[in-house]
């Protein structure tokens, strides 16, 4: 299985680290890595984490420049994709297919290829606009996947929290690496008052 990871300019870019880590221990999946250049500073503001430790997470990793890659085209096969986290500029050139860098292009090519593309949009509050940028996308096949946590599995961390997340992520993708504390219900107690 193929796996394109994109990293945007939000804040939130753990995200896309921890997916790295996970798929990193899953020989199975292979992942592509395109950073865009606000994401590389916000690797070095956000985390502990060099770009460099981010690029060898990743099986290949491509210039946000190089058009050309492989993964600008629907003849290489891949899954699907994921943007984690999605600024709203990149949700604005992926909802409106403006496609002047390899990161969304790529985005454009999983859409047009009618593959799975799941977009963590992070931006908070949200206005009509990014509203609008949501919907545009979601109609044109995308999954928005905002990073709301839950909290039924009573995290204790950050890490816990970031975990479910991209592990929900990775279920849309079919790909299990057992980390989730899925819901089982509530036996034997009545909700109802």
């Amino acid at each position: 299985m193929r796996l394109i990871i994109g990293m945007s300019g939000a804040s939130g870019l753990i995200y896309g680290i921890r997916l790295l880590q996970i798929l990193r221990e899953m020989p199975q999946v292979e992942t592509h890595l395109v950073l865009s250049e606000a994401a590389r500073l916000n690797i070095t503001v956000e985390t502990q984490y060099s770009v460099d430790d981010v690029r060898a997470m990743a099986d290949e990793v491509y210039s946000i420049r190089n058009i050309a890659a492989s993964i600008s085209s629907g003849s290489f096969k891949v899954h699907g994709m994921v943007i984690a986290p999605c600024s709203m500029k990149t949700l604005s050139a992926v909802a409106n297919s403006y496609a002047d860098n390899l990161l969304v292009r790529a985005a454009d090519v999983t859409l047009k290829e009618r593959r799975r593309l799941v977009i963590m949009p992070r931006e908070t509050p949200l206005h009509a606009g990014h509203c609008k940028l949501m919907y545009e996308a979601s109609l044109m096949g995308a999954i928005l996947f905002p990073p709301i946590p839950s909290f039924y599995d009573r995290p204790q961390s950050i890490d816990d929290i970031v975990t479910a997340s991209v592990s929900r992520v990775l279920d849309l993708f079919d790909v299990d690496p057992g980390l989730l504390k899925r819901w089982t219900g509530q036996v034997g107690k009545r909700m109802d008052n």
